[in-house]
């Protein structure tokens, strides 16, 4: 059936901690390293190891590389305009950390293929791996003096990159979905140069670290089994940062082009500095299937994966495997803490166990936009409330009210998540005449709700359940069902309304 896997980006996103956070959330590092070893490449390592940011335990994944092979790919470059393999503010516990590299003597190349050796040095213990075996014996040195300083840096193309992907031993699906990172990513980096996709040749989408990064993330993908990502939105930094083309705005231009192709939710924070990498915002765009979480959710597992960088949040990406409370079935009351965790979307509060409405009232947060109208007709105001719940919209509605000059007026009311929020607004402006909108940000406390079909002497009717605080529960027919139910047996609607909640009652107490 596959995962679903939520991505939390309120700090960013880049390519390691999206691995990082996918690590931690469960996949397997043997078959990590296993996938990684089988790559064409050279010159590179890995390490896993456990930090803390904030005094968050987070898990960290790095990739290395040999000063041959060095090279200035976006995620570092924009950041700090040097490579650098510097932590930041990370503190780290190497007890359980991993280390994989992976080399290739210049001196052994035969015709055609390449023979890269990974070695992985995990809790002292060594192993050593060796994806293209032959009757060859190679020695390994692993100082920065391979004979590799000489090398000029590699510029590869979309081409280039796909082949070292077919050729990797890596499943169908974490090719596939390696391929669809990078594609995004290079239709980006095209528009963002001025040129075809094709003819784009930069080391920033060829770079050896952004390759292990992006096939990473699709590995663990594809070994947790995420079958669905929902990604509300990516939250990004602003001013300017350097690179290697000199100083640019953030959002950098490809992520940019990203968010605007893929139609992904941008916000902007009050952060100086890039929080989103183009690596991070093509892994997003790529995997992303939904932007809305359900109403309610079962946390079955979460991770968290560091980023390098040091702003004024702590650079984490959370990450959680959830279920539908509706849908879940294997929920438990007395599972642990972190495989049943239920919360309420959009604002992720959850169940209070301190409040007095007990386990059967639930916190959220919705946004409440209104604007006065004097100026509109009654069938202009009518098409704007349904595009509004077309759009989304929990609730709209519209109350008279009186303006400067005793005008009579109408006041537009709308309810909604904050995710829909410049949805909501952009329809508000387009469609009506106002000038200006105002917003707040409304908490609530709302009864646990159902709906249940039953079958009633008046026939089939469905019915909306909810749990007062103190455990009574209230049936309320919905107004189609009690609509057919007047019509078919001839009765007041209001008679047909009392009767279908007599029985709905009888049936849910």
């Amino acid at each position: 059936m596959g995962n679903t896997l939520y991505l939390e980006c309120s700090s960013g996103i880049s390519g390691d901690m999206t691995v990082a956070a996918l690590l931690d959330l469960g996949a397997d590092r043997e078959v990590l390293i296993k996938a990684l070893s089988s790559l064409p490449l050279e010159g590179f390592s890995i390490e896993v190891n456990r930090i803390k940011k904030s005094g968050l335990d987070a898990c960290d994944f790095l990739v290395r590389l040999d000063e041959a092979h060095e090279n200035h790919d976006h995620d570092m470059e924009y950041l700090h305009g040097t490579r650098v393999h510097a932590h930041g503010e990370a503190v780290h516990a190497h007890g359980n950390e991993t280390h994989v590299h992976v080399q290739e003597p210049p001196s052994h190349v035969h015709g055609d293929e390449s023979h890269a050796h990974a070695h992985v040095h995990e809790s002292g213990e060594h192993h050593h791996m060796h994806p293209h075996e032959d009757e060859h014996s190679h020695s390994h040195s692993h100082g920065s003096g391979d004979g590799h300083h000489s090398s000029p840096h590699i510029h590869r193309g979309l081409n280039e990159v796909l082949s070292i992907i077919s050729q990797a031993e890596l499943s169908g699906r974490a090719k596939d979905t390696a391929v669809r990172i990078f594609t995004v990513l290079a239709e980006a980096e095209a528009k963002a140069h001025g040129v075809p996709v094709d003819q784009v040749h930069f080391h920033e989408v060829g770079a050896v670290d952004s390759i292990v990064d992006i096939v990473a993330a699709a590995v663990c993908l594809d070994d947790l089994d995420i079958t669905e990502a929902v990604i509300p939105r990516i939250c990004e930094g602003q001013g300017f940062v350097r690179c290697q083309h000199g100083v640019i705005p953030v959002p950098v231009p490809a992520v940019v082009h990203i968010v605007q192709a893929n139609q992904l939710p941008l916000h902007l924070t009050g952060t100086e500095g890039e929080l989103v990498t183009p690596t991070g915002a093509a892994i997003a765009a790529a995997i992303r299937t939904k932007g809305q979480l359900p109403e309610s959710f079962v946390i079955k597992k979460t991770g968290i994966g560091a980023g390098k960088r040091t702003y004024d949040r702590p650079s984490l990406l959370r990450a959680m495997l959830i279920d539908d409370a509706e849908k879940s079935t294997d929920a438990r009351p007395d599972a642990p803490d972190d495989q049943n965790n239920s919360c309420k979307a959009p604002s992720d509060l959850c169940k209070n166990a301190d409040d007095p409405y007990g386990n059967t009232a639930q916190k959220d947060v919705v946004y409440r936009l209104e604007t006065n109208i004097d100026d509109c007709t009654g069938e202009n105001l009518g098409y704007v409330m349904e595009r509004l719940f077309e759009a989304g919209a929990r609730d709209a509605h519209y109350t008279p009210v009186y303006m400067k000059k005793n005008r009579p007026a109408y006041q537009l009311n709308v309810i909604c998540d904050r995710e829909s929020v410049p949805e909501m607004e952009k329809i508000i402006f387009q469609e009506t005449t106002t000038i200006g909108i105002r917003k707040a940000e409304m908490e609530r406390t709302v009864l646990e709700r159902s709906a249940g079909k039953i079958s009633t002497s008046l026939g089939e009717a469905e019915v909306k359940i909810c749990i007062l605080p103190d455990g009574e529960k209230r049936c309320y027919p919905e107004y189609e069902s009690v609509r057919r139910a007047a019509e078919e047996n001839r009765i007041s609607f209001q008679n047909a309304f009392e009767e279908i909640k007599r029985q709905a009652q009888e049936k849910y107490q």
